[in-house]
C-alpha cells in the first residue's frame, strides 16, 4: 500500500474528529468564529512542527520559490470563501439542493488540478471518482427530504449556482495547496508539506482575524474566551491538516480527496454502532458506492 493512502485515513479520521470538536462551540461562537478557531490555534502548533522537522529530523527548511507564496495565499482564501459560500447556502429555504450539488467537489478538483498543474487521471480513475461522487450525492439527499427529481428541477436555481461554486472553491483550494508544496522543489515530502500547512494557516488567521474585528466584534475575545474547546479544534485541525497536506503533496489532490471520503463511512458507522440510528436504503446505496469508489481507486488508478 503507498503511504498516501493511510495518510489520508487519518486525515479523514481527524476530521471528523474537529467536526464532533466543534460541534461542542455551537451557540458560544458565531460560525466565522467557530471557523476561525482551527486557524487561530493550530498555526502555533503548525511553526513547532516544522521547527521540530528542522531541529530534530535535521529536515532543512524549504527555499520560497516561483508562486509558492501566491499559491498560498490563492488557497487559503479559497477555503475561506468555500466557508462563506457554505453559511450563506444555509440561508436559503432550499439549500439541501445546493448543498448536494457541492458534494461535487471531487470531481471539480480533478478538472482544476489538470487545468492549473497538468495532474492527469486513468480511465480508471475518473471512473472511480464519478461512483464515490455519485455516493457522496446519494447519502446527501438520503439525509434531506429531496429527492433526485428535485435536484434535476433545481439545476438553475440560485442555491445549486452556490452550492456548485462552494465545492469549486473547496476544490481550488486544495490544488492550490498542493501546488504550493511543489513549487518548493524539494527532495522528499513532509518538510514541504509542513512548511506550505504552516505559511497557509497564518496567512489564513490574518485574513479571518481581520474579518472578525471588522465584522463581528467581540467574536475574537470569545474565542479566547472558549479556549478549552476551541484549542481542542485547532489541535485536530492542524494533526488533519498535517496528513492532508502531506497526501496532497504525494498524490494527484482528486485521488486524495477521493479516498479522503472514508470519513463518510465513519460517520455513518458511528451514527449505526454507537448512535443506533436508522438507515435509509438510499444511505446504505451511498455509502457501498463511496466504499466501492475508493476500492475502484486503490486498484484502477
Amino acid at each position: 500500500m503507498e503511504i498516501w493512502i493511510p495518510i489520508t485515513i487519518v486525515a479523514a479520521f481527524c476530521q471528523n474528529l474537529r467536526s464532533a470538536l466543534q460541534k461542542h462551540l455551537k451557540g458560544k461562537l458565531s460560525t466565522g468564529g467557530a471557523t476561525y478557531v482551527r486557524f487561530f490555534y493550530a498555526w502555533p502548533f503548525a511553526l513547532v512542527y516544522i521547527w521540530g522537522l528542522n531541529e530534530f529530523a535535521g529536515m532543512p527548511y524549504p527555499e520560497i520559490q516561483g508562486n509558492f507564496i501566491l499559491y498560498c495565499i490563492l488557497g487559503g482564501a479559497s477555503q475561506i470563501i468555500f466557508t462563506a459560500l457554505l453559511v450563506w447556502l444555509f440561508s436559503f429555504r432550499n439549500f439541501a439542493v445546493g448543498t448536494t450539488f457541492s458534494k461535487t467537489e471531487t470531481a471539480q478538483v480533478a478538472l482544476i488540478a489538470f487545468l492549473l498543474l497538468g495532474d492527469t487521471l486513468t480511465i480508471g480513475a475518473i471512473l472511480a471518482i464519478a461512483v464515490s461522487v455519485i455516493g457522496v450525492m446519494a447519502m446527501s439527499v438520503a439525509q434531506t427530504n429531496i429527492t433526485f427529481r428535485t435536484l434535476l428541477s433545481g439545476l438553475t436555481e440560485k442555491s445549486t449556482l452556490i452550492g456548485l461554486t462552494s465545492g469549486l472553491f473547496l476544490g481550488a483550494s486544495v490544488v492550490f495547496f498542493r501546488g504550493a508544496a511543489l513549487e518548493l522543489d524539494y527532495d522528499g515530502f513532509i518538510m514541504p508539506a509542513a512548511f506550505t500547512l504552516a505559511v497557509a494557516v497564518v496567512i489564513q488567521t490574518i485574513i479571518m482575524g481581520v474579518y472578525l474585528v471588522w465584522r463581528e466584534p467581540g467574536q475574537m475575545t470569545a474565542c479566547i474566551k472558549n479556549w478549552k474547546w476551541a484549542g481542542a479544534v485547532g489541535v485536530a485541525g492542524v494533526l488533519g491538516s498535517i496528513a492532508w497536506f502531506s497526501a496532497f503533496t504525494l498524490e494527484n489532490a482528486a485521488l486524495v480527496r477521493a479516498v479522503g471520503q472514508i470519513e463518510l463511512v465513519f460517520t455513518f458507522i458511528a451514527s449505526v454502532v454507537f448512535f443506533r440510528e436508522k438507515s435509509t436504503r438510499l444511505e446504505i446505496i451511498g455509502i457501498l458506492l463511496v466504499c466501492l469508489g475508493i476500492i475502484l481507486i486503490l486498484f484502477l488508478r
